[in-house]
């Protein structure tokens, strides 16, 4: 009786008892909560044309506590009690703020009692990639978190002193390292959601801005940006089985092609989450030149190291529907900090580098594919992404069944490259040939920033031997500037693409016809060599005649199997020289081709071997106006004698499994930055990669 009496009390004890949750897997939330900022002093710091501190100028802080709200997604693991894993933020932080209005000066400015500051937007917000890891207890979880942060800049101020001088500030700029350190508690209240509170030190680094007259006399500001950040959030966890590691297994056959293979034994991939570490060392010894120029290669020699780090994280939204995020941390520089060659020997570096760590949204895209076969036949294939046409969950591809005739809309900010121009034997700088000759098209002036992404809007009609492109994406506000153009279409690409499939002889092959037009306000270069003679004022300036205009181009890309395991690349293009750089290189016609191999012939499939080479050259007016000393968007030799640049590359890569190898990569450059006053060059470079 007494076991009778017992046995319910104990299945109502086991039924209302939780499980244990697991925290493994993607989660997606949001979060609310409060800044308090540590430093609310403002000062403007008399410098280089004042006589004396006493002219220091020191406005009212606009600084304040205030609120922050945004969204985090990340990846857990989980081994036993023990999380680990990671997330990237992005918030509102409101509160710190640039002054603005008038504000009373001091006694040593007679006649002027009042200056004004008139700012424009600045960055209020937070971001953040952070590592993660804690300790699990039933529900329970205690994390510890730290990583690289980006926001908190202040935008373009003006300055103006009574009604006398008027000062111009661009955005501030930061030298050290952003970081967010903390730590939070974490609460699973349900099966797939759990509540957290969490403390952030948050740091924006020091922020330097540089007011200047135009004539010699400036101000300085320095502004310390760190902040307390307590706030409160919501998860949803999507759980660890719907992610599917690797490739997708099904039937006997991997070949999309025959439709062959149990179709059935495909899984949708809900999510999918990758990541990538690409880290360069590159040396360039010391070689022949008449001189060298202010934005030359050192003669006497140069080595540079960088390092860039992504995450890939994909979610499947609805049927053909995915989103895309891919946070990125970079450092360093590369051969000379971006200048000295026309074909840029180190793809992976930016125009734009950095010693201190520093992070970026590089992505954030909707693709959406639609199926166009109306008698059902559905085969295996992925989510196309730009990296990859394999049958595998890859980067920036949810993996999937999608019809064979297909339509694929891409909306959002990613590469041109990421859709137009791709070949699978020259393509990513990351896995095969370092310079920039052989990853595109040198002559496409493909719209970018200077990291080399851009906000846009891309369709591709996929049929069964050939495929059709379209795209329109904003330039830059200003050529090869950093930021991108937010009003739409008032300064655009457009761009076309037809790529045709067939065999030769057996072999598989693709040759693509592409044509783009830049429309947008850029130079001509000879109006700025007419600019610069009129008024002898050299080197001509092409910011001085920037004007709304029309660059048209285009080229071919060719990809060919010769026999399994080798293949052929060529790609030849061509631009108006006559107008200005927009967003990509200094060349205005190229021609490269090569050759690349895997390891499988000689017993080791993961490694691989690539050779290339490729003639560069300019346009006339292109040529006048570097000989007159214009600067370009790679080379500033100061002068030109000009002979087409040409570029050589042989790497070696070493693999230790699909996921992780060493490169080993030598390239010859002659006349480099087309100048035969100088090279050639040698460089030779060591890449390490690591993924999954």
């Amino acid at each position: 009786m007494a076991a009778i009496g017992l046995a319910p009390a104990a299945a109502s004890a086991t039924d209302t008892t939780p499980p244990i949750f697991n925290w493994a897997g993607l989660y997606l939330g949001a979060s609310l909560g409060a800044g308090v900022p540590l430093h609310r002093g403002e000062r403007l710091q008399a410098g280089s044309g004042f006589e004396s501190p006493i002219y220091d100028l020191y406005p009212t802080s606009n600084t304040r506590s205030g609120v922050t709200g945004g969204a985090q997604v990340g990846f857990n693991w989980q081994r036993g009690p023990w999380v680990w894993g990671f997330e990237t933020d992005l918030s509102l932080l409101d509160g710190r703020r640039t002054p603005s209005g008038l504000f009373p000066t001091s006694a040593a400015y007679p006649g002027m009692p009042v200056f004004t500051l008139t700012p424009q937007t600045s960055a209020n917000f937070s971001a953040s990639i952070r590592g993660r890891v804690g300790v699990a207890y039933d529900r329970g979880l205690v994390y510890l978190t730290g990583g690289v942060a980006a926001g908190g800049a202040r935008g373009p101020t003006m300055l103006s002193l009574g009604g006398g001088s008027a000062f111009a500030a661009d955005w501030s700029q930061s030298s050290r390292m952003k970081y967010a350190l903390g730590g939070g508690f974490e609460y699973a209240f349900a099966a797939d959601w759990s509540a957290r509170a969490e403390y952030l030190f948050l740091s924006q680094s020091l922020n330097t801005q540089v007011f200047d007259d135009g004539s010699g006399n400036q101000y300085f500001s320095r502004i310390r940006n760190e902040n307390h950040i307590l706030r409160f959030g919501l998860n949803y966890h999507f759980g660890a089985s719907e992610r599917i590691p690797g490739a997708l297994e099904y039937g006997a056959h991997r070949d999309a092609g025959d439709g062959g293979g149990d179709k059935e034994d495909v899984k949708t991939e809900r999510y999918s989450v990758h990541a990538q570490t690409a880290n360069v060392g590159q040396v360039l010894p010391g070689f022949p030149a008449k001189y060298d120029g202010p934005g030359s290669f050192p003669s006497h020699g140069i080595g540079n190291v960088l390092t860039q780090n992504n995450l890939f994280l994909g979610l499947r939204l609805w049927e053909g529907g995915a989103a895309y995020l891919n946070p990125e941390v970079d450092e360093g520089y590369g051969p000379h900090n971006a200048l000295g060659a026309a074909a840029y020997p180190n793809g992976i570096a930016q125009k734009i580098g950095r010693a201190a760590p520093y992070m970026r949204f590089q992505r954030y895209f909707l693709r959406q594919i639609i199926g166009l076969d109306t008698d059902g036949d559905r085969i295996n294939d992925p989510d196309e992404g730009s990296r990859s046409e394999v049958l595998e969950s890859v980067q920036n591809q949810v993996s999937g069944k999608v019809d064979r005739d297909r339509i694929i809309v891409t909306l959002g900010k990613f590469a041109v490259g990421d859709v137009f121009d791709d070949n699978v034997y020259a393509h990513d700088p990351t896995t095969g040939f370092l310079n920039f000759a052989f990853n595109s098209m040198g002559a496409f002036d493909y719209a970018a920033d200077a990291w080399g992404y851009t906000h846009g809007l891309a369709v591709e009609w996929k049929q069964n031997w050939w495929t059709l492109r379209g795209g329109v994406f904003q330039l830059s506000t200003v050529p090869n500037g950093p930021v991108i153009e937010q009003e739409l279409f008032r300064q655009y690409m457009g761009v076309t693409e037809l790529e045709a499939r067939y065999e030769l002889l057996g072999q598989p092959g693709a040759i693509k016809f592409l044509v783009f037009g830049d429309n947008g306000r850029f130079a001509a270069y000879q109006d700025a060599i007419n600019l610069a003679l009129s008024t002898d004022a050299l080197p001509p300036d092409l910011s001085a005649v920037r004007e709304r205009h029309f660059k048209l181009g285009g080229g071919i890309n060719i990809k060919q199997q010769i026999i399994e395991n080798l293949g052929f690349f060529l790609r030849a293009s061509a631009s108006n020289g006559r107008y200005e750089i927009v967003d990509y290189t200094d060349v205005d016609r190229q021609l490269s081709m090569g050759l690349v191999a895997d390891g499988t012939a000689w017993g080791r499939e993961d490694d691989e071997i690539g050779v290339a080479g490729a003639l560069s050259g300019l346009m006339g007016d292109h040529v006048r106006y570097l000989a007159l000393g214009g600067p370009g968007v790679f080379i500033n030799d100061g002068t030109l004698t000009y002979g087409g640049e040409k570029n050589l590359e042989a790497y070696y890569k070493l693999g230790f499994g699909k996921n992780l190898d060493a490169t080993f990569d030598y390239q010859l450059i002659v006349n480099p930055a087309h100048n035969l006053d100088r090279g050639p060059v040698n460089l030779f470079a060591l890449r390490l990669r690591a993924a999954f």
